[in-house]
């Protein structure tokens, strides 16, 4: 939109326009999803309001439209927005004459350190309590071509990290077998991008961790070692009833070996509490597991029921106040587990690399933040980091927050 002459405001200042990038992943996103359309129209009545992606697949342009969206884009169409708001205003010109948008003043951004790049869109997994495949489709992957070229530009803009994502990445190029792209593939041809300093995996499926996909891994230097694997469940039951295609054993496999290959990485996961059905017994076999793997961060979702999903026509749907028990109870165990990874971290005295990106206050002393490659984040009180900036030094705790002790 900025390349083509449109002015970024923040969305919470008056505009012409206000593009409502819309979840629907849960109930609560669809309630957000209508709360900023609202919010907008509040903001200005006379804006055209855009509501695009899932919500609008999953609900209809017709609902969407009924919440008070001008313009309704599913996921499909959205790269086609910039045509889509020239060919509306083209249209409103006609009918009522010469229209003049409001002056919009740029946005000037701060410079970014991490990019975040979708590499592809869709789902064959079906997971039972999930509406994405049906509102993202099919499993669609990007051509590495276009992902890599696309990289190059970022790091003529300063971007120095880059994060993989999509819906379910660890399909990457499955629906194109015959190209020869995979995952793996990708992670290499991007990490021979000169400029490219780091690289992060977003979502893993467990069953794509082997020892020979975890050693080729390993190759990669700019591979940081933080790896994200969704769990969901820690009892077989529970994951058998949500349709997951790996066992709680096959889970403990995939973290083992990557500390083999990676001697202590972060590994985060999801945990899905109040899962239909889900016994005192399942929830204890799921408490269990996490204290046992250890999981830098855990993070946790109590179940959201979504029609048109096979768990909505489950028996056995839980209360909130189970699910808000259950969630309490994961939550504390996931504060004490990520103090202890990172406090091992600073034990061990090792030296460490930052990233620096944002700034905050530490009661009235601003800091400069950055993330090391475990992505544990740190303060720096030097008040010499610029965002971009990259240095080696020791972390040492400070109550809650960890400061950065290091050279220039």
């Amino acid at each position: 939109l900025a390349k083509n002459g449109y002015g970024i405001v923040p969305f919470d200042q008056k505009a012409d326009i206000y593009v409502v990038n819309t979840c629907s992943v849960t109930n609560i996103a669809d309630r957000k999803t209508r709360q900023m359309i609202h919010r907008a129209r509040t903001l200005n009545p006379d804006a055209v309001i855009v509501a695009a992606g899932c919500y609008v697949n999953t609900h209809g342009e017709p609902e969407t439209g009924s919440e008070g969206a001008d313009i309704c884009i599913v996921n499909e169409k959205k790269k086609d927005i910039v045509r889509v708001l020239n060919d509306h205003f083209a249209q409103r010109k006609e009918e009522a004459g010469d229209l003049s948008l409001c002056e919009a003043s740029g946005l000037k951004e701060a410079l970014h350190t991490r990019c975040f790049i979708k590499v592809q869109d869709g789902c064959d997994q079906f997971c039972t309590y999930c509406i994405i495949p049906y509102a993202r489709g099919r499993i669609c992957s990007r051509p590495v071509r276009e992902i890599t070229a696309e990289i190059e530009e970022y790091v003529k803009e300063g971007y120095k990290e880059f994060v993989p994502t999509g819906i379910h990445i660890s399909s990457y190029g499955k629906d194109r077998p015959e190209d020869g792209e995979d995952i793996l593939e990708l992670i290499r041809r991007i990490s021979g991008i000169q400029g490219v300093k780091r690289l992060r995996l977003s979502s893993l499926e467990p069953r794509i961790i082997t020892e020979e996909f975890a050693g080729a891994l390993r190759e990669v230097r700019q591979l940081c070692p933080h790896f994200h694997l969704s769990l969901q469940s820690g009892s077989d039951s529970v994951l058998k009833r949500m349709n997951r295609h790996y066992t709680v054993d096959e889970f403990a496999e995939a973290a083992a070996i990557l500390r083999r290959y990676f001697g202590d990485p972060a590994i985060t996961t999801d945990i899905i509490t109040g899962f239909p059905g889900e016994t005192t017994g399942e929830f204890e076999e799921t408490v269990a597991f996490v204290e046992s793997i250890g999981f830098y961060e855990t993070h946790i979702f109590k179940y959201s029921r979504r029609k048109g999903t096979a768990a909505d026509k489950m028996e056995g749907q839980l209360t909130e106040a189970v699910k808000h028990e259950r969630s309490l109870r994961l939550l504390d165990i996931n504060k004490k587990k990520k103090r202890e990874f990172e406090d091992r971290h600073i034990a061990d005295g090792k030296t460490v690399e930052v990233l620096f990106e944002d700034v905050e206050e530490i009661g009235e002393r601003p800091c400069r933040t950055g993330y090391t490659r475990e992505y544990i984040k740190v303060y720096d009180e030097s008040g010499f980091r610029n965002a971009g900036d990259t240095a080696e030094g020791t972390m040492e705790r400070q109550g809650d927050i960890i400061l950065f002790r290091g050279g220039s």
